[in-house]
């Protein structure tokens, strides 16, 4: 065990204000002698750079698109939670933290997920400021709906769209210190590697991703803020872009990797249709507030549904099973999103699912359009409805949707301290690149919530921390450190070019995602996990030696970008298979099928497994060493989960 969290002392609604008094300051003429540099601009880092620039810092601020306003949060639809009890419906920061800690199957700190309800308040108003268009009431007050997990509601929203409005808010900040000259801005650049020079972090190498050029960047802190890496299962609701490139680069310099098999699977995404497709189109956990889920109850209608010998308006009111409603009564169909997974999953094995695949069920809006309206309906949903028929050519006002559930999130990432701080000095990770908040299952809505705290309200008191231990002096790109991150960028990227094998990139991260979704996605065991380790590690043999590239590294190369980022999920996809294979319990997204209870739900061995697992790279072609750290429940009683 080794606890090296930082956690304040004191009561639990006291640390936060009491560590932000205790945290050592910058003053503000120093602060301009400080270089930061931040890696990815959603939320997180968008409001990282933009909060670290006004108060002075000297930012970098990194993105691989070319524009910040591409980044990954833009796709985030449903809302973003806030205790405000703007509905009198009995929230409470308190509320919130029980919610998020339960909703995490209590694989989180305590210390970290309080602070986070308590900074949720905050971050609507920063919005608001910003002129983010949340939905309002008919007086003029804002309005909020129910997510996963809660019995009130918290959920602030833009209609759909509420990630592309919240990430307008920060990249106007963002824009404002870009023109004041306190943020430089690198589009099209990829971070290959951290510098780590006398023990701390002191910049990255990257790649101009138009011209092939390797650069190097020093600062007196660096700041990741990458998002997740989802995409290690190849079928995901990420953008192809989203990659674990920046954390895993770190996590080889030094960086624990914290609880890489806490993945989210989420129930609401549109089913595969095809062997062509690249990713999975998510339909907003939002949905859930007012469809009903449901699967024939016979596994003969089913039958018939899936033949084409009846359609859906033909299957009556009394043989439809509402499935999750009836099995948990008090949360319904907003139970959180590990429960409604497995249950579809359960529906479909049973042979009850619809479709031609038979990998779906029905979420159905007739009953809110009957009670409310279509042009209600449309208020709340248009957009989303639009992209459902869009892509599936079926009308959600008339017939009801097709969902089923896909990789969306991960819960695991970059250990953090109570800071953000990785193990190595001066690093960050903020957002969904660390593990800091959700444990082992994420609430919907919490995602959005956790980047805009992070970025706004947590990094710029922290860091300071660090920095005013730090001399002010420049950090030079000519140490000893610089020149060996970069040839080893070199070297590896030669090596990409030079296998001249016989499969793309392409190829392998399918191969990949095959061995992931099928023995470590919604339901994991020990036998498939042992498999599973034995063919990515085959996988990777073949990967280093049957790769083919095209073109070179002096240019736009997007063969070898996907190359390179393939090669670091397959490291990754080996440590989630470690991972999921020790960790001998269920947990929200964790879900091994030896330990279960009668009901089918997880079942969590808190006196073996109670703690944070943090895996610290131990040199290539060899076992990582697990580091453990001790969850400690003062405020919250373990009990196993119940929604019913």
């Amino acid at each position: 065990m080794f606890q090296d969290s930082k956690i304040p002392e004191g009561p639990l609604a006291e640390k936060w204000e009491k560590h932000k008094f205790n945290v050592k300051l910058v003053n503000p003429a120093n602060k301009r002698k400080y270089d930061i540099i931040v890696v990815g601009t959603g939320l997180a880092g968008g409001a990282a750079a933009a909060s670290l620039a006004e108060l002075g810092y000297n930012v970098k601020a990194f993105t691989y698109h070319d524009s910040p306003r591409r980044a990954h949060s833009i796709a985030a639809q449903g809302g973003i939670n806030a205790a405000k009890n703007y509905q009198n419906d009995g929230d409470s920061i308190f509320r919130l933290f029980y919610d998020t800690i339960k909703g995490g199957d209590y694989r989180a700190r305590e210390a970290n997920v309080y602070r986070l309800a308590q900074v949720s308040v905050n971050i609507i108003d920063q919005c608001v400021a910003q002129g983010v268009p949340f939905a309002r009431e008919y007086g003029g007050l804002l309005a909020n709906r129910s997510f996963g997990g809660a019995q009130v509601s918290r959920t602030f929203y833009a209609r759909g769209q509420t990630g592309q409005q919240l990430l307008l808010g920060a990249y106007s900040a963002l824009s404002r210190q870009i023109a004041y000259g306190k943020v430089k801005m690198y589009t099209r650049s990829e971070m290959l590697d951290l510098v780590v020079a006398d023990g701390q972090a002191r910049g990255i190498i990257t790649r101009n991703l138009i011209t092939g050029e390797i650069e190097r960047h020093a600062a007196h802190a660096v700041v990741l803020a990458t998002g997740g890496y989802g995409n290690v299962f190849y079928l995901s609701t990420n953008a192809k872009y989203c990659n674990a490139t920046a954390a895993w680069r770190a996590h080889k310099k030094g960086a624990y990797f914290a609880n890489p098999c806490f993945t989210q699977i989420h129930p609401t995404c549109i089913p595969v249709s095809g062997d062509y497709q690249s990713k999975l189109t998510l339909m907003s956990e939002s949905l859930r507030n007012d469809g009903r889920v449901w699967v024939p109850k016979t596994v003969e209608t089913a039958e018939r549904l899936r033949k084409g010998e009846i359609t859906v308006n033909d299957i009556s009111e009394e043989d439809r099973d509402y499935f999750l409603e009836r099995k948990y009564p008090a949360f319904g169909n907003l139970v959180p999103r590990d429960v409604a997974s497995r249950n579809a999953k359960q529906m479909c094995d049973e042979g009850r699912g619809v479709g031609s695949s038979g990998l779906a069920v029905y979420l159905d809006f007739a009953d809110i359009i009957k009670r409310t309206g279509a042009d209600s309906v449309s208020q709340k949903y248009g957009n989303l409805f639009a992209m459902y028929e869009k892509i599936t050519g079926e009308d959600p006002y008339k017939q009801p949707m097709r969902i089923y559930p896909a990789v969306h999130y991960t819960m695991g990432g970059l250990w953090v301290d109570y800071n953000l701080q990785t193990t190595i000095p001066a690093l960050y990770a903020t957002g969904e690149c660390n593990f800091s908040d959700h444990g082992a299952n994420r609430l919907g809505a919490s995602a959005l919530m956790q980047g805009l705290a992070d970025g706004y309200f947590v990094i710029p008191y922290t860091i300071g921390d660090q920095l005013a231990q730090t001399p002010p002096t420049p950090v030079s790109t000519n140490h000893l450190a610089f020149e060996e991150a970069e040839a080893g960028v070199r070297e590896r990227i030669n090596k990409l070019l030079s296998i001249n094998g016989t499969r793309s990139p392409g190829e392998f991260h399918k191969a990949l995602g095959h061995i992931m979704w099928e023995y470590c996605g919604m339901a994991r065991n020990a036998e498939g996990l042992r498999h599973a380790k034995q063919e990515i590690q085959k996988l990777r043999r073949e990967f280093w030696s049957d790769l083919k590239l095209t073109g070179t590294d002096q240019e736009l190369n997007q063969m070898l970008e996907s190359a390179g980022r393939v090669a670091d999920f397959i490291e990754l996809g080996e440590l989630m298979v470690d991972d999921a294979l020790h960790r001998n319990e269920s947990c929200g997204g964790h879900f091994r099928e030896e330990y279960q209870t009668p009901e089918g739900e997880a079942l969590r061995d808190d006196e073996n497994f109670a703690y944070v697992a943090a895996w610290q790279y131990n040199g290539e072609n060899k076992p990582e060493i697990l580091n453990k750290e001790e969850l400690s429940f003062e405020n919250v009683k373990l009990t196993q989960r119940s929604y019913k």
